[in-house]
């Protein structure tokens, strides 16, 4: 006899399935890229029980399971970061991935200079080459300077997103890399997932298979979510600092593509990628 827990995650797997395959037709009529965290669907115990909840971010910036992300209880937070150096994103875009030009045997630091604070990561060229090599072509030509964090989650999955010169969750560098080092956290569980520890730096997708862009995702806390995201980076204690000073001013409710913003104005002044 099916149980009424049983049912209710029957249910709301059903209900995910067939809004994925609502936000894959609107993808497909609107021909937009969107680079986000894939949704994913998790079991979350609660002190009551395990209770069934969409835990990721869908293809199409909106949450699974057909709500909205509720803002953080410290969504009136204020906002403890500076103000942006002058300047703007920029628009240059390239047809194809960066020919390599790092080593693989090397070791590289991500600096990024913004409004919060520093934030260095050091960088796995031998297990992300193309990854690697991607962003120090991106930083060296300025591409990530002037950008705003766009997306801040704060339940299920706790995430900074950033990347994005258009900030709405949409841009990229105008080429795709490939997939990498899936496997860094071990095997999936029952649900789907593996654990990805609190300072990892990983890439963002479309949902699909090799869609990285330039969008990556700096995680501040456990997060389950499907090996499908390139793990690339880890973040210094410094760099978790500010990482958690950010996450705790919350995030705002959904804007109209789908995005939590940061309470906190996150904007990368400058990003550096420098062999060490």
């Amino acid at each position: 006899m099916v149980s009424k827990d049983q049912r209710r995650r029957q249910l709301a797997r059903q209900k995910f399935e067939r809004q994925q395959q609502r936000r894959a037709q609107q993808r497909s009529r609107s021909r937009r890229r969107n680079l986000v965290i894939a949704s994913v669907v998790a079991v979350v115990l609660a002190a009551s029980g395990a209770v069934w909840a969409s835990t990721g971010l869908g293809g199409d910036k909106s949450t699974s399971a057909g709500s909205s992300p509720s803002a953080s209880t410290a969504s009136r937070a204020k906002d403890p970061c500076g103000k942006a150096a002058a300047g703007s994103p920029g628009k240059k875009q390239w047809k194809t991935e960066p020919s390599m030009n790092i080593s693989t045997g090397s070791a590289y630091t991500m600096d990024l200079s913004t409004t919060c604070g520093d934030i260095s990561m050091k960088l796995d060229a031998a297990k992300a080459p193309h990854t690697v090599n991607s962003f120090k072509f991106l930083a060296d030509q300025h591409f990530f300077d002037h950008t705003k964090c766009h997306r801040l989650t704060t339940s299920g999955i706790f995430v900074l997103q950033c990347g994005d010169p258009t900030g709405t969750g949409q841009g990229g560098p105008g080429y795709t890399i490939p997939d990498e080092n899936l496997s860094a956290f071990g095997k999936k569980g029952s649900d789907g997932t593996v654990t990805y520890p609190a300072g990892t730096v990983a890439m963002a997708n479309t949902g699909q298979p090799h869609t990285g862009g330039s969008q990556f995702f700096l995680v501040y806390k456990a997060s389950p979510l499907a090996p499908s995201y390139t793990p690339f980076g880890t973040i210094s204690p410094a760099g978790m600092k500010v990482l958690q000073k950010i996450a705790a001013a919350g995030s705002a409710p959904a804007d109209a593509n789908g995005n939590t913003a940061p309470n906190a104005t996150v904007v990368i002044d400058k990003a550096t990628v420098s062999k060490d």
